[in-house]
Order: C-alpha cells, then structure tokens, then sequence
C-alpha cells in the first residue's frame, strides 16, 4: 500500500448532487490514505430524463451503464455507486471490489406540518416515485393520495414547502449525506416498511484485472456491509427480482455475530394490496454462507406465494426501485 500512496486514481460518479456528495465521501478517505484523485463527472439514462418514469427508461441499470461503460473503457479507475442501483447480474470483466461502511438503511417520512405517518390528515398527498413504497403507504394507509414524483432531493422537498404536497418518503441516507437530516419527520423501517435492497450502501465497482485499483480502495471496505448487502441481494436475485421489483430486505448483524435477514414481496394488481414477509438469521462469515441466507428467505417468501405476486406485477408493467 506505502508503494502505491501517492498515484493517481480517477473516479466516476453521476453527476447529480446527492451522487458527487457520495462520491465525495469515498473520495475524502482515498485521500486520507495518500492519494491524489480526479473525480469524472458521466450523465446517464437515468439522470437524463428526469420526468419518466424509471420503469420507462428501460429494465435494470439506467443509473450505472453508462459508468460501466468507462470502466471497460479504461476511462475512469473505479465508479462509486448506490448499490440499490446495481443489477444483481454482474457485467462481465467488472466486479463490485470495496463497500464502505453502510448509513440508514430505511425510508424517512418528511411532512410539511411535522405530522407522523398515522397522524397525517385523510386524503394527504404523500409523494414517492417508487411503488416499493407505494405499496407499504397503502397498506399502512389505504386512504393517502399516493403522487407519483421524481427528480432531486431538493426538488421533491420543495414540493412539501410550496404546499403542493403534504409528505414525501425518501431515503433516510440521501438526507443524512446531504446534511438535510433535520427534515426528517419519521423513520420507516421493518416489519411495516422494508427499505429496497442494498439501501444506504455505497459500492466501488472495478475492472476485475484492476489489481492495483482492487488494493488501493482495500481500508475503505468494510466486511458487515459487504456481507449483509450481499445477503440482501442473494435473496432479490433468488427471486428473479432486478433491482426494480417491489421486493424489500434488511439485513443486521447481532451481537451474537448470527445476520438476521428480512424480506418482502408486495404487490397491489388489481387494487389489493398485499405484502408477503419472511425472517431468518444463521452465522454468516462470507460469500457463500451469506448467499445461502439470502437464497433461504427467498424460499420462504416463495412457499407464501412470491412468485404469483411478483407475476401480477410484471402482468400489470409496473415496478419499482
């Protein structure tokens, strides 16, 4: 590592402003080991068009294609990604190489008058572009006005200020790094609302004969996110699910060192809401043990009857990050 302080590494990132905050966070601790970086600025499909709806733009990775495509390219060293983002089916010649450690993995309620979400007001207009968390809103309660949004944080945000919204849900990290924690009125979390796989994790994607990117971002990477997040996504590949189903999971490791690993499948075809939950925990000490977890939940949530809500989803073209 000593040989190596000092060189150049060239980092991609999309170009929103929540992405370069991210971004800026691994860049901050390359840095801190001895490194000097240029950080590389790559729009894509995702940032591109910002008022379709994802599902639209295409399947998985309308948020990572384009920086894929640099690194096979040689363009950029390493890309710094949202996680949730990446299709559980790697590109070959890439490989998901460093996690650093993991923020709030849950969704946030923000409303405008500081109401909780059971004390929001009937009727409220709650705004998400996500049918993950449609879904859990309906099922918690049926009687908000669920608008479909995208665009940036601040953009969503101030869609409360203006009145035009009474309450948004978004992603507790994306608050947090951004330094807008003090909007959050409510945290979501498990067993009523699952955040989508992998949330709250930053991955560093490399091309797989990097050798020397691979060792240079090794004190940043952290083993519990690694493993969990890797558990979580064991669980979404199982079920057939790209990182666009209405599929949740949380995975957290105990005391004890056993990973508890939960996940849901939600559907509301037809109007009817439904959400299908599974748990299970063991010792998870690396990648196949923690693959085998995720695989175990997935077979649990399947013998309920995943897989016919999945169906209706797909039947109905609708699904959700």
């Amino acid at each position: 590592m000593e040989k190596l302080a000092g060189e150049m590494v060239r980092v991609g990132t999309r170009g929103s402003q929540l992405a370069r905050t991210q971004t800026g966070h691994v860049i901050d601790q390359l840095k801190h080991h001895g490194f000097r970086v240029e950080e590389v600025i790559i729009s894509t499909r995702g940032d591109q068009k910002q008022t379709v709806p994802i599902a639209q733009i295409g399947n998985d990775g309308v948020f990572v294609r384009e920086l894929e495509k640099a690194l096979l390219e040689e363009r950029i060293d390493m890309a710094v990604h949202s996680l949730k983002d990446l299709p559980t089916a790697m590109t070959p010649g890439l490989e998901l190489a460093c996690t650093p450690p993991r923020a709030t993995p849950f969704d946030v309620l923000v409303s405008r008058d500081g109401a909780l979400l059971h004390d929001l007001p009937e009727g409220a207009r709650v705004g998400t572009a996500s049918i993950r968390r449609r879904i859990q809103l309906q099922a918690i309660r049926p009687d908000l006005q669920i608008v479909a949004i995208r665009g940036n944080v601040d953009s969503r945000l101030k869609r409360i200020d203006t009145r035009e919204l009474d309450a948004v849900v978004l992603a507790a990290a994306g608050l947090e790094r951004l330094g807008l924690a003090e909007r959050i009125t409510e945290l979501l979390g498990p067993p009523e609302f699952f955040p989508a796989v992998a949330q709250g994790a930053l991955v560093i994607q490399i091309k797989e004969t990097n050798k020397r990117v691979r060792e240079i971002i090794k004190p940043i990477h952290d083993i519990e996110t690694y493993l969990a997040t890797i558990s979580e996504r064991a669980l979404l590949a199982a079920l057939a699910g790209g990182c666009l189903a209405p599929i949740g999971s949380w995975g957290k490791f105990g005391v004890n060192g056993d990973l508890s690993l939960g996940g849901c499948v939600l559907s509301d075809a037809g109007g009817k809401v439904e959400m299908l939950t599974a748990l299970s925990a063991s010792q998870v000490h690396d990648l196949e043990s923690a693959c085998a977890l995720g695989r175990n939940v997935a077979e649990k949530l399947l013998n309920q009857g995943a897989q016919k809500l999945l169906d209706s989803m797909r039947d109905g073209g609708e699904q959700s990050r």
